[in-house]
């Protein structure tokens, strides 16, 4: 590992970044033309977690900022002997990127209601479950004109919803969340984090906006799918 990339400690987080690279194809070991970035936090790793990492080849090394300048599609973090910190630095994050924490059995806990983390892989596991999670994480990422959940649909070139075959009548900024939510699935966001993630963090109206927004947005799912939004109590909402 150490010949392919090394660890730099960020003055901000105390976690390291290295971005590395996967294979698109189907084994971690084939090789392909075609990469996905992933960032890499693992300043402490392991024997058993280099092992694991040695599927994913390090490309280069990055300091966490909050413009977070790596061209990547997903965060894979260790969260080693600092749990607390590490899911605080994930939290704080500005990374847009859809986050695959690895813990140990006994830190399984803190995970239920994580800020911002993505998929979790509790330790032992093999490298092949880590592939195919990251795997499934970048291909969730992709930067396609058109999202698909389930039934649902969003056309990001005509800001059309539907479900199946039924438009949803959306204003504006119900039509951002849904796809914000979309795009960064089975993820807890706080209602800060929207606020500034949908509107901006010059947007005046506080939390209860995004709980009256999420409130009409259940409603125009309908029934059935209103509880694809989940309300994380204390703490914000999981869409997925």
């Amino acid at each position: 590992m150490s010949s392919r990339g090394s660890y730099e400690i960020s003055a901000r987080s105390g976690i390291a970044i290295s971005t590395t690279s996967l294979d698109s194809s189907s084994k971690p070991t084939s090789p392909s033309s075609e990469r996905t970035q992933v960032a890499l936090f693992a300043p402490d790793a392991s024997e058993e977690l280099l092992a694991l990492f040695e599927q994913l080849s390090a490309l280069a090394v990055h300091d966490l900022s909050l413009d977070f300048p790596v061209e990547a599609s997903a965060l894979v973090v260790d969260l080693g002997d600092e749990p607390r910190r590490r899911l605080r630095a994930i939290e704080s994050s500005e990374a847009l990127l859809p986050v695959l924490v690895i813990a140990a059995k006994e830190h399984a806990p803190l995970l239920t209601t994580a800020v911002g983390v993505s998929d979790f892989l509790i330790l032992p596991a093999s490298a092949e479950e880590l592939y195919l999670r990251v795997r499934r994480l970048t291909h969730a990422a992709g930067n396609d004109e058109v999202h698909h959940f389930k039934d649902l649909e969003l056309n990001l070139l005509t800001y059309q919803a539907t479900l199946g075959t039924t438009p949803l009548d959306l204003t504006y900024m119900e039509y951002e969340l849904l796809r914000f939510f979309v795009e960064h699935p089975h993820r807890v966001w706080s209602r800060e984090q929207l606020l500034s993630k949908v509107w901006g963090y010059e947007y005046y109206g506080g939390a209860r906006t995004v709980d009256v927004h999420v409130r009409r947005l259940r409603a125009k799912l309908g029934e059935h799918r209103a509880s694809w939004i989940t309300t994380v109590r204390s703490v914000g909402y999981r869409f997925g």
